[in-house]
């Protein structure tokens, strides 16, 4: 499976059953501060788990920081 995540290609040999698994992998243990859109409409948090992935998929994460 081949996902396009941060505008970049990434291919999976064992690709993520949904979007949190694929979360748990580009963002381990982070939830709090992060946006995610699926092919251009964001997913909330609560939708993760029931979201799947399917090839060629565009996910844009998006984190919160500090600055100023």
């Amino acid at each position: 499976m081949e996902l396009i995540i941060n505008h970049t290609r990434k291919t999976f040999d064992i690709p993520p059953e949904n979007l949190e698994a694929l979360m748990a992998l580009e963002a381990p243990g982070r939830k709090k501060g992060i946006a995610v859109a699926l092919n251009n409409r964001i997913i909330p948090i609560s939708s993760w788990q029931n979201t799947v992935l399917q090839d060629q998929d565009s996910i844009l994460i998006i984190t919160a920081t500090q600055g100023g």
